[in-house]
């Protein structure tokens, strides 16, 4: 009886390995998707050309960053069949990623930060670099974190104090070297990885730890130690050429900021940058199909489960001192998108009292970066609210 109980179970189990196996023949492969189609045809010329003419190549950042993030929100949404496909490379920082540009086989754009060329500029690192790069869009701003103990309550309080700025590939210490040097600042910087970095800051080797990422940031928020928070960096004159005012809060970092705290800081936007490619070139029209479906998308973008982030993100947004992809600013004149932060402004500075004290120029753009920062937090926070409601 029992070997006839197995044998009738043995059957049943042959009977349905049968029927899953038929089920799966019903589905074929290539009528997945049209990529896996061009996966079988691998060996059509025409096939091979047709990938690589519709790939664009993007350096993103290092593991953990909001560049990583970014590039796979990118694909996630971009990506179209043999139509367009775009691939992200996990990058190891903002210098980095502008040589990767300028000179790496295949990469079309790279998120990089937007004071990084000028530093390279300054320090005599390479010439006229601006007149190489164009940007499709300034994308979110990305804020300055300084982890200290809490006896040192402001940046200053690390004048001649050791102080980590992540490796010399990154966009991390181009900031913080930027910053130190405009506020005359001489602290001991040294050049360690971030999540090491932090590790020596609880040991007592180094002093402060300072992390620039768009907020919250993965290494940071995952950093608990009761001695250390974030320490204020105020928005001084010397520094409002490049940067923006910002705030970090208990609910970026409870772990560091405690309560409805509050703490001030600055932010440098962080920017999708391409190659200056001739207008009639193969590369300047992958360039086009992307922005073509990247600003047509853009919307899918500010909507969970994308990075929050990407709230901040307005495709019309000026950056001082870069020249736009023509292709992009062709789109945006061509549907009409305008940067109405900047119309809002003016309008706001006329009926303000505030704009008749405004001596030049310099202090109305400086005020401007306030009014941005402070119109961006507020769209995050409107859309979120939107967001709990749906």
């Amino acid at each position: 009886m029992r070997r006839l109980f197995g044998l009738v179970l043995f059957t049943g189990m042959m009977i349905c390995g049968l029927a899953a196996r038929a089920e799966q023949t019903e589905f074929d492969p290539a009528k997945v998707s049209d990529s896996l189609k061009a996966i079988f045809q691998f060996g059509s010329v025409s096939t091979k050309q047709s990938l690589n003419a519709n790939t664009v190549t993007l350096i993103s950042g290092t593991i953990g960053g909001t560049y990583v993030q970014f590039g796979a929100d990118l694909a996630s949404v971009l990506d179209d069949g043999n139509k367009l496909r775009i691939l992200p490379i996990v990058g190891r920082g903002s210098v980095q990623s502008v040589a990767d540009i300028l000179f790496l086989q295949g990469v079309d754009l790279g998120i990089v930060r937007s004071d990084t060329l000028e530093y390279l500029e300054r320090k005599g690192i390479a010439k006229d670099i601006k007149k190489q790069f164009t940007y499709v869009t300034k994308l979110y701003n990305e804020e300055m974190h300084v982890i200290a103990s809490k006896s040192i309550r402001n940046l200053r309080d690390l004048e001649g104090k050791t102080v980590s700025v992540d490796l010399p590939n990154g966009g991390t210490f181009v900031t913080a070297l930027t910053v130190f040097e405009r506020l005359g600042m001489k602290p001991k910087v040294v050049y360690v990885e971030q999540r090491i970095a932090l590790e020596k800051l609880k040991a007592g080797e180094i002093d402060a730890v300072i992390v620039c990422g768009g907020k919250p940031y993965k290494s940071v928020s995952g950093f608990k130690d009761d001695r250390f928070h974030l320490v204020t960096v105020n928005y001084e004159k010397p520094l409002q050429g490049d940067y923006l005012p910002a705030s970090l809060s208990a609910k970026d970092y409870p772990n560091l900021i405690s309560g409805e705290d509050r703490v001030d800081t600055i932010a440098v936007p962080a920017v999708l940058a391409a190659y200056n490619w001739a207008p009639n070139t193969e590369r300047y029209h992958k360039l086009a199909n992307f922005v073509d479906a990247f600003f047509t998308k853009f919307p899918t973008f500010q909507n969970p489960p994308f990075h929050p982030k990407w709230r901040e993100v307005s495709l019309s947004a000026p950056l001082p001192g870069w020249q736009r992809l023509p292709v992009a600013q062709q789109w945006l004149d061509r549907h009409g998108v305008e940067a109405v932060s900047r119309s809002r402004f003016d309008e706001f500075l006329k009926q303000s009292p505030a704009a008749a004290r405004l001596q030049s120029d310099a202090d109305k753009e400086a005020l401007f970066k306030q009014f941005q920062a402070w119109d961006a937090e507020k769209n995050t926070r409107s859309q979120l609210r939107a967001g709990e409601k749906r």
